[in-house]
């Protein structure tokens, strides 16, 4: 996907038209990737499952792909027009002299709204119309190339997360502090071990009290509602893609007892462990 060559430029991002990479999009066997990417239909028929969500895929449509989220595409060949922008974490953070660029961003690591905007076809057309821009610039690069690179992308995401914004009524304001992405970042790399906010003020550094506003503040959530939302979703892929036992889950994220976690799980998402698996193969899982 990255080709120093195709590229011009020695970053790891690209922008792949649909035509090139249309069978990947077209696979039915669940895959997983290392990288970020922003799936723009022009037209599209069909339906993607992303870990256990299912996400319906119509035109117009922008989705968005964290690193490592399992996901099965369920797409109609005929008519199929998109347009694929992707790219790794560490590139875009050292792009743009921001480590925590990505978790300002709203729509990934996203767990309480979809994963996908509508837009209107001029809208579309007119990010697909960047994106070309962008490619244009990734194959045929000049001494300058990369500094246009970086101010079309910044335009482009930060476009998109205002878009975001505006169609799930989040807030979208200038951060007062950089706590709630810091705690949501230490969410990502450390939810298999640490299950207490205590144990993430500690590592940033700061109260509970003070990490409990800081997220409030950004997210309009509590610390403790953004850790059990995290933590269910990492329960949700073990249960649904790891072939283990509660108990097994249980041991592997550090609960005292499987009783616990079931606890947590019902009370987060109204379903027994038992009635999610039978949901989600039933197809009734949303």
């Amino acid at each position: 996907m990255f080709d120093k060559t195709q590229c011009g430029v020695s970053i790891l991002l690209n922008v792949l038209l649909g035509t090139e990479v249309q069978e990947r999009y077209s696979l039915l066997q669940q895959f997983t990737t290392d990288v970020f990417e922003v799936i723009f239909f022009k037209q599209a028929k069909g339906y993607l499952v992303l870990n256990e969500r299912t996400i319906s895929i119509t035109n117009n449509t922008v989705v968005f792909i964290s690193p490592f989220q399992k996901r099965q595409w369920k797409l109609e060949a005929d008519g199929l027009d998109f347009t694929v922008l992707i790219f790794q974490e560490d590139f875009l953070n050292d792009f743009f002299a921001d480590k925590l660029f990505t978790y300002r961003l709203l729509y990934f690591y996203q767990l309480d709204h979809p994963l996908y905007i509508s837009q209107t076809s001029a809208g579309l057309q007119k990010a697909c119309d960047t994106l070309q821009e962008i490619k244009a610039e990734l194959v045929n690069s000049k001494p300058d190339s990369e500094h246009l690179v970086r101010s079309l992308l910044y335009y482009l995401l930060l476009k998109l997360n205002r878009e975001y914004a505006q169609q799930h009524l989040l807030p979208l304001q200038k951060p007062g502090n950089n706590y709630a992405y810091q705690f949501k970042r230490l969410l990502e790399k450390h939810i298999g071990q640490k299950q207490r906010i205590n144990e993430y003020a500690a590592a940033l550094g700061i109260s509970r009290i003070t990490l409990n506003k800081a997220v409030k503040a950004q997210f309009n959530v509590t610390a403790a509602h953004m850790l059990k939302q995290r933590l269910v979703y990492e329960i949700k892929n073990l249960l649904v893609y790891a072939n283990l036992s509660v108990a097994e889950i249980a041991h592997q994220l550090n609960f005292s007892e499987p009783n616990h976690l079931m606890r947590l799980f019902k009370a987060q998402t109204g379903q027994t462990t038992t009635e999610f698996l039978a949901g989600y193969q039933n197809g009734s899982s949303a």
